[in-house]
Parts: structure tokens; sequence; C-alpha cells
């Protein structure tokens, strides 16, 4: 399923590291205030469209196996149903903005794997745990090869059971390619398509 990985990770060195960290915080502190009107008025519409709390908080699995909570915009009701304006925010991300302060707060960064819940990272195999060395981020090739993940989940009547076996393999390949080749260049392009998709 996975491609051979090499015993050392091959990215960024230390400076680089320290370097992507100062971005992210200047990036993260740059846009909220930009985004927080936009952001409240999500909160607000998801919160009368879910008729529940507009943000939706989840634990999720990050750098070396550290829990973290995740801030996204809520998307689904108390039945778990998605809805059709709901599913628009999820279609252009919008849900992740929230995800800005997760970045400020250093549980993620701007690019990097997407992370999962304990129960998705505790299939991974040896391979896949690769995916735990670096920070997880707002979005990587992932968010752009799997944009339509709902699409394809839809139909199937055990989601979990079909993410694991349809797209986990794919994200999980897509993810550790990235953090054997991830520099700089690579984080740049990947905003860019992201915006311009």
């Amino acid at each position: 399923m996975s491609p051979k990985t090499p015993k050392k990770i091959v990215g960024l060195s230390t400076n680089q590291k320290t370097l992507k960290r100062v971005l992210d915080v200047v990036l993260s502190i740059t846009l909220i205030p930009i985004f927080i009107l936009p952001i409240g008025v999500l909160i607000i519409a998801a919160s009368i469209d879910t008729k529940g709390v507009g943000l939706f908080f989840q634990n999720r699995v990050g750098q070396y196996g550290k829990v973290f909570t995740i801030i996204k915009i809520r998307t689904f009701n108390e039945t778990g149903e998605v809805s059709k304006y709901s599913a628009i925010i999820r279609k252009y991300k919008l849900d992740e903005l929230s995800q800005l302060w997760n970045v400020l707060i250093g549980d993620m960064s701007l690019v990097g794997p997407r992370p999962n819940v304990k129960r998705e990272t505790d299939l991974y195999t040896s391979e896949e745990k690769f995916l735990l060395k670096v920070k997880p981020g707002i979005t990587d090739f992932s968010s752009i090869v799997f944009s339509d993940e709902g699409d394809i989940l839809k139909d199937h009547s055990d989601p979990d059971i079909a993410y694991n076996q349809l797209i986990r393999p794919g994200k999980s390949m897509l993810g550790i390619f990235y953090i054997i080749h991830r520099n700089f260049l690579i984080d740049i392009n990947i905003t860019i398509f992201l915006r311009i998709q």
C-alpha cells in the first residue's frame, strides 16, 4: 500500500523547520484578523443550519502521537446529516478556516499531512506512522487529490470502512511523499493551487 520509506526522513533542515514555524505564526497572526468576520458569519450560519453550536471540536493525533483538539466549522447536524449548505462549505474547505488557531498555538502547520482521529491512526502500518513525524497541516496534497472525499463516501453504508479502504491508503502515500520531499516551494505550490482551484 505505502511506498518504501527510507529510514532517515529527508526534508527540512533544523533552520528550515524553525523558519517554517516562524512563517506559520506570522501568517496565522496575519490571516486570523482578515478572516475573523467571515469565520464569525460561518459559525452563525452553521449554528442555524445544524441547529447546534457552530464550532466542532474533535481530538486528533498530531506530531509524535500527541493528541490535540482540532477546531472546525460544524457541517453536520445531531444525526450526522450534511445539508446542501454545509456540503458547499466542505467543498471549498471553508470549515477549515478556524484551524488557523491550531496553527497559531503550534498544534498544526499551514501545510502538512492532514491529522486523523485515533481510531484511524491505530490502524496505521509501520510506514504510515512516518506521518506522525511532522506537524499535521490545514492542507496538503491529499486536500487536492481527495477534494471530492464526501462524494466518494456518501453512497457507502459504512463510511468508516470505506474511508480506510478507499481513501486512507492514498492519503497516507501522499503524506509520506510530502514528508520526504517537502520544501518551501512545494508548500507554496500547494497553497497557490488550492487558491485557484
